[in-house]
C-alpha cells in the first residue's frame, strides 16, 4: 500500500519547483520558447528528453549540455552532450548507487554511451524525426538481472511535434525502441509517450508513460506489467540552466515498490 506522507511529500516538491521559479523574468526564456520541439538550437527549452525517454530535439552544432540526476538509494548519474553537427549528436553517461551515502559508492559497470541523428527537422506541417541508440539505464545497477532498474532504451526512433499557444508551448512525443538488456528472454519491443508543456514565465511541466513491454514478465523481469508512468515539474534559470524535479513510477509498477520515487535533474547548456 503506497505510503500517502510519501506522496505528499512528493506533490509538494513539485509545488516548491513552481514557487521557486515563477517570479523569473519571462523575457530572459523567450527565445528558448520559441523553439520547436525538435529544433537544433542550443536553448534549453527544446528538450532532448522527457524524463527518461528520448525526444527528435537536437543540440545544435558546436554545443553541448551536462546534466546531473540525483535518483534514491544515494544515487548520481552524470551526461554529457555534444552537438557535432546540427543534426547529430553524441554522449557519454557515468553514475553509480551509494554516492551521497554512509556506504561504499556502488559505481556502474561501465561507461554508457549515447547517439542520436535526426532525419527530418520539424515543420508546420509534419513532426520532427529522430533515430539513436543509448545504453543508458537509470536507477541502480542490477546483478542479478544484468540491467539497470529502468532498461536503457537501446535502438530506438521517436517523433516530436510542438504546438503553440498565445503563452505557452506544448510539444508530443512517441517512438519505439528495443533494449540490449535482454536478460531472462524478455526482449519485446517497447512503445513509449510523452508530452511537455513550456509557459513563457520559465515554468514547465512534463510527463510520460513508457509500455514496459520489455520488462513484464512474471519471472526474470521488474515491471508488473502496468508500465513506468513519470511526471515532473521543471524550470529555467540564468538562461541556461534547467532544474527538474521528477516523481518516478507513480502506477508502482516495479516489483516491490510501494511509493512513488522521486528525483533531481540539473541541466546545463552551453555552446563552444
Amino acid at each position: 500500500m503506497k505510503n500517502p506522507r510519501q506522496s505528499f511529500g512528493g506533490l509538494l516538491a513539485l509545488v516548491l519547483v513552481l514557487v521557486i521559479c515563477a517570479p523569473a523574468d519571462a523575457q530572459r526564456s523567450r527565445r528558448f520558447q520559441e523553439l520547436p520541439a525538435s529544433d537544433n538550437s542550443q536553448g534549453v527549452q527544446a528538450p532532448r528528453r522527457m524524463i527518461d525517454n528520448p525526444t527528435a530535439g537536437m543540440l545544435g552544432r558546436g554545443s553541448f549540455d551536462t546534466e546531473l540526476r540525483a535518483f534514491p538509494d544515494g544515487g548520481v548519474l552524470g551526461i554529457l552532450q555534444i552537438g557535432l553537427t546540427k543534426n547529430w549528436m553524441v554522449g557519454i553517461a557515468y553514475g553509480g548507487t551509494n554516492i551521497i551515502a554512509a556506504n561504499d559508492p556502488q559505481w556502474n559497470p561501465r561507461m554508457q554511451f549515447l547517439t542520436k541523428l535526426q532525419l527530418i527537422g520539424e515543420n508546420m506541417n509534419f513532426p520532427g524525426v529522430a533515430i539513436g541508440y543509448e545504453d543508458v539505464g537509470f536507477g541502480p545497477w542490477v546483478d542479478s538481472l544484468d540491467r539497470y532498474e529502468i532498461k536503457s532504451k537501446g535502438f530506438y526512433a521517436v517523433m516530436s511535434k510542438a504546438y503553440r499557444g498565445a503563452s505557452f508551448t506544448s510539444s508530443l512525443h512517441g517512438g519505439i525502441n528495443y533494449s540490449r538488456e535482454t536478460a531472462g528472454k524478455d526482449d519485446d519491443i517497447d512503445f513509449f509517450f510523452g508530452t511537455d508543456l513550456r509557459f513563457d514565465n520559465n515554468i514547465g511541466l512534463v510527463a510520460e508513460y513508457d509500455m514496459g513491454l520489455n520488462d513484464d514478465r512474471k519471472h526474470h523481469s521488474l515491471g508488473k506489467g502496468e508500465g513506468y508512468l513519470n511526471a515532473g515539474a521543471r524550470c529555467t534559470v540564468l538562461e541556461r540552466v534547467l532544474i527538474e524535479f521528477g516523481l518516478k513510477d507513480i502506477l508502482t509498477n516495479r516489483r516491490g515498490s510501494h511509493a512513488i520515487g522521486r528525483e533531481l535533474r540539473l541541466i546545463y547548456v552551453e555552446t563552444f
